[in-house]
């Protein structure tokens, strides 16, 4: 988000590129060494599939993956983000074992396979890759990976694949919750979208009053506790029902991982799509709790879980949701005034501006998807979005009532969607009309006259100043302090 969005990405791609650069001095690949027996597997087990999975420590931090498959399991794999595993051990039913190469992240099994296996060597692959949320991460003795960088899964996954997946050696948090015995029971699609995976490390819980986040602190502080981190969380989370009527998900896992940082607190954020989503979150290992006050990368990650997942994505939408409401979110409970809220805003769409500046509104949310005009010009469409919404309606409905109807259509939506809430909500036709009137405009025009109807005023030193206005009733009602749905 603007100016902290700068910060926050050129901290860590500055973090991983030092540590990306020691790596080439580096060992290569840990060989792989898989040569216990399989496991059994139940008898009456109906599974396909069953991946059991060993986090290694010695020599270094590894997992090791085993696929058992039965009769009518499919025969070609993959890996969604290849580059990690270059062979695999197959086993067939007559006892063989043969070696195959992973060509393109690719690897089709001889008839008759009964079980495959690979090792993913997690601290070779930080070396050589640098440090990342998806090949790897991790501090002392715990470790952090995306599961589609280290499972291997069907080319096509048919929509009746049932899936069993079980972890040893150590405490894992994945997405998805361990039935009796620490047993894994997915779908077909959870291998696709397998979200952050998170070994080691110790665990706290925020618990609210209609969701539970689980959570994995992968590595060592130097002034955070536990408790404190499980506070910055349970904070973010409350400020996202500020914005929803409910916690958006009743359950979702948060890995937080330490890093070198010279100064803020939280580096850098992401959710992954997996089911229920996954978050993962970079913080400055010397970070202090005083910190988090002014923290709004967890809010932010949180509040993405508040839409819908878009597809095809449209990132300058979802990201404009996001970073629009996370500066509301913060005002709403109190975590900031509302003149920094609206100073925060005003201070987004002028460096947006200064980047971006007599192109489009189309011509910018082309470009990079992580780009600063992406994200403001996203954020301004929203205001404005809201803005109409509450005019229209006498200030009765708004933007976020498009996202509660949304959410009662299911998880994933699509632009056209979107926009037909937005008209539902409305009571009229607005979405498409409020669109293409700004798509051919300069991205940022007319946004001081949008500010000053709301009585957003600010001096020449970007300092703001709350007045009376036409639509000042409307802002008022935006940014107004509330508890969870309070107003719906």
């Amino acid at each position: 988000m603007g100016r902290r969005l700068d910060e926050s990405t050129a901290s860590a791609r500055a973090w991983m590129g030092r540590s990306r650069s020691a790596a080439l001095l580096l060992l290569a690949l840990a060989a792989l060494s898989c040569q216990t027996p399989a496991r059994t597997r139940p008898e009456g087990d109906p599974a396909a599939l069953r991946y059991n999975i060993t986090y290694v420590r010695e020599p270094e931090h590894s997992l090791d993956v085993e696929v058992v498959l039965v009769r009518g399991s499919p025969r070609e794999f993959l890996f969604s983000e290849p580059g990690g595993v270059d062979s695999v051990q197959v086993w067939s039913d007559d006892g063989e074992v043969r070696s195959l190469p992973v060509r393109s992240g690719a690897v089709s099994l001889p008839s008759g396979t009964r079980f495959l296996r690979y090792r993913y060597a997690l601290d070779a692959r930080i070396r050589t890759e640098g440090p990342g949320f998806f090949s790897g991460i991790g501090d002392g003795d715990a470790r952090h990976v995306a599961g589609r960088e280290y499972l291997i899964r069907p080319r096509v996954v048919p929509p009746e694949l049932r899936v069993e997946l079980y972890v040893e050696g150590a405490d894992a948090l994945l997405p998805w919750t361990p039935g009796e015995g620490g047993l894994y029971r997915l779908r077909g699609e959870d291998l696709v979208d397998s979200g952050f995976h998170g070994f080691g490390g110790r665990r706290c819980q925020v618990q609210l009053p209609d969701a539970v986040l689980d959570v994995g602190i992968l590595g060592h502080f130097t002034h955070l506790t536990d408790a404190e981190i499980c506070e910055w969380l349970r904070q973010a989370a409350e400020e996202v029902r500020t914005v929803r009527r409910a916690f958006p998900y009743p359950r979702i896992s948060v890995r937080v991982i330490p890093v070198a940082a010279r100064r803020g607190s939280s580096l850098f954020g992401m959710v992954q799509w997996s089911s229920p989503p996954s978050i993962s979150i970079l913080v400055g290992r010397d970070t202090e709790a005083a910190a988090f006050q002014r923290d709004w990368v967890a809010v932010h990650e949180m509040l993405h879980l508040a839409h819908p997942v878009i597809l095809p994505r449209v990132p300058w939408l979802s990201e404009g949701l996001a970073t629009y409401f996370t500066e509301l979110a913060r005002a709403r409970s109190g975590r900031q005034s509302a003149e920094r809220a609206w100073e925060e805003l005003a201070d987004g769409f002028s460096r947006a501006r200064a980047r971006s500046g007599d192109r489009t509104m189309e011509e910018v949310i082309a470009g990079s998807p992580f780009s600063l005009g992406v994200y403001w010009t996203g954020a301004l469409f929203a205001l404005r979005l809201d803005v109409e919404l509450r005019r229209i309606t006498g200030n009765k409905r708004r933007l976020e009532d498009v996202l509660e109807l949304l959410a009662e259509r299911g998880p994933t939506s699509t632009f056209g969607a979107f926009g037909s809430a937005v008209d539902a909500v409305a009571g009229q036709p607005l979405f498409n009309a409020l669109l293409s009137r700004h798509l051919q405009r300069p991205s940022f025009a007319e946004v001081e006259g949008l500010l000053e109807t709301l009585g957003v005023r600010a001096d020449t030193g970007g300092r703001v100043k709350l007045v009376p206005a036409p639509d000042s009733l409307l802002r008022e009602a935006m940014d107004g302090r509330r508890t969870r749905g309070a107003g719906f």
